[in-house]
Parts: structure tokens; C-alpha cells; sequence
């Protein structure tokens, strides 16, 4: 139960970590970079060495672990950038219902029973994040590029992040093992960091982006707990290996009902009565596919 816990809390602190950045006026991006620089140097740290060698470069789930790096990265710049034009509530939602796309796979991929109230889940899911990112009425008159992103931002991450749920399952289930489990997950962040490194070092010199001290320090940390919520997830899953799809959705159900309650009352976020139905909608959802 600590390890859960943990999840949650960590997992809502990233989230809420990027309306942070928006208050102090940070470039997204560079935050997000010197975060997954931190994530390798403090899974290596906690690991006791760094993984990455020629046995690891050669290995099956190599490639699977750069291209995850790549949809880290992504992903988290969309999450910042849902979080900027739209709030913490619809990343939040976006972000942990895309639950819906790995249980679809699993039940194609690995023969998984889709049971009625699971399919009924998943119907429930879909409306909750239209009406989460459903523009409020104040909303709506900033104008028409406002109202697309409010929409398309919130399709991206609840795609993208699906995939790279649907992903990692299945680099679990085909190549990995408890030896190798914490080398894929740092190959990961290294790839991301590497990626994210280039993009910003070519900003910096083109003068589009201006190198702060502020960002590494919220990168930092950010990128610290970043790692440990995988770390108390991957925990809680070991701990209750039989229980993995009632562990997922009560953990997405955390984060979305925590992050967004922690976002009204810090961040004094506005949530019109339709957002609300839509967060009431997401954790109904959750639980139908974890208990169905």
C-alpha cells in the first residue's frame, strides 16, 4: 500500500510540476530535458552502474528502449503543453485513461476476457475525456486556435500514451525479466535525454531558447521523482503480481482525482460543471475496467 501511495503522489507531482513551470515562466521543454538527465543519473545512482554497454546494445530489447525514449520524451512535452493551454485535471485525465488502448491490445494480443462491464468502461472512458476537455464558457471566446487545442492536445497524449502503455506491456511480457527490467528502464530515459539534449543545444544556438538555472533546478526536481514513480509502480506490481489490472486503474484513479483536487485548491484551476461530470466519469470508468 506505501508503494502505491507513493505512485500517486509522485506520479500527480509531475503533472502539477508543469503548471508550476508555467507560474515561474520556464520553457517546458528544457525542464523536461534536464529532467530525464536526472532520471539516469539517479537510476544509475540507485542502481549501483550505468547499463548501457555493448551486451545491452545488442540486446533484444534495445531497440523497443530507444524508441521509448523517444515517446517519453514527446509525451511529456505534450502533457506540459495540455497542462499550459487546457489544466491539470485534462492532462491528468488524458494522460491515465489511455488505459482503455493496452486493454484493448491485451485482449487481441494475449486472448484477455473483455467482459461487459469492461467494454462498458471503455465507452464510459472515451465520453470522460470529451467532456473533461469540453472549453467552458469563458474558455470557448478565446478563439478558435484555443478551442483546437484544447481538443487536440488531449487526443495526442491520450493516444500517445496508449501506445506507449500498449508498448511497454508487451516488451515485458516478450523480453524482459527481473535482471533486466532496470537496465530497459534507464536505456529509456538515456534515450529520451540524448534526444532531448540535441533539440535543445540546437535551440540554444539558433538563440530560440536561452539556457536558466531555474529549469535545471525544477528538472531536477521533477526528474528525481520521475524515477521513483515507476520505481514504487514496478514495486507494487511485484508485490501483487496476480492483481496487475485492478493495481493500474486504481493507481490511474489516484492520480487523476488527487492531481486534479490539489490543482483546484493550489492552483485555483476553474472546472465548469461538464469538466467535473467528465472527472466523475474517468474515475467510474477506471473502476469498471479494473473490477469487471
Amino acid at each position: 500500500m506505501f508503494y502505491l501511495v507513493g505512485s500517486i503522489i509522485l506520479t500527480s507531482y509531475l503533472v502539477l510540476s508543469f503548471k508550476l513551470a508555467e507560474r515561474l515562466r520556464l520553457n517546458a521543454f528544457q525542464v523536461i530535458v534536464f529532467n530525464y538527465i536526472t532520471c539516469v543519473i539517479t537510476g544509475s545512482l540507485f542502481n549501483g552502474y550505468f547499463p548501457i554497454n555493448n551486451t545491452a546494445i545488442q540486446a533484444n530489447w534495445f531497440p523497443w528502449a530507444a524508441v521509448m525514449g523517444v515517446f517519453f520524451i514527446s509525451l511529456f512535452t505534450v502533457v506540459a503543453a495540455t497542462t499550459r493551454h487546457a489544466n491539470v485535471a485534462v492532462a491528468s485525465v488524458a494522460y491515465k485513461l489511455s488505459l482503455v488502448i493496452p486493454f484493448i491490445f491485451s485482449i487481441y494480443l494475449y486472448d484477455e476476457k473483455a467482459t461487459l462491464l469492461k467494454i462498458v468502461g471503455i465507452a464510459v472512458a472515451l465520453l470522460a475525456v470529451v467532456l473533461t476537455c469540453w472549453p467552458s464558457q469563458g474558455t470557448a471566446q478565446t478563439g478558435n486556435k484555443k478551442n483546437y487545442l484544447l481538443f487536440i492536445l488531449p487526443f495526442v497524449l491520450f493516444i500517445g500514451s496508449g501506445i506507449l502503455d500498449t508498448m511497454i506491456k508487451y516488451v515485458e511480457q516478450e523480453f524482459l525479466n527481473d535482471s533486466n527490467k532496470n537496465d530497459y528502464l534507464i536505456t529509456a530515459f538515456t534515450s529520451a535525454a540524448l534526444i532531448g539534449t540535441i533539440l535543445l543545444l540546437i535551440q540554444i544556438y539558433n538563440g530560440k531558447q536561452t539556457f536558466t538555472w531555474k529549469a535545471v533546478l525544477l528538472g531536477i526536481s521533477i526528474g528525481i521523482p520521475n524515477y521513483f514513480s515507476i520505481w514504487c509502480l514496478v514495486q507494487v506490481l511485484k508485490a501483487y503480481p496476480k492483481d496487475s489490472s485492478m493495481i493500474i486503474p486504481i493507481n490511474n484513479m489516484g492520480i487523476v482525482l488527487f492531481s486534479t483536487l490539489v490543482a483546484w485548491i493550489t492552483f485555483k484551476e476553474k472546472l465548469s460543471l461538464i469538466n467535473w461530470i467528465g472527472v466523475i466519469l474517468s474515475l467510474g470508468a477506471i473502476a469498471l475496467i479494473a473490477y469487471g
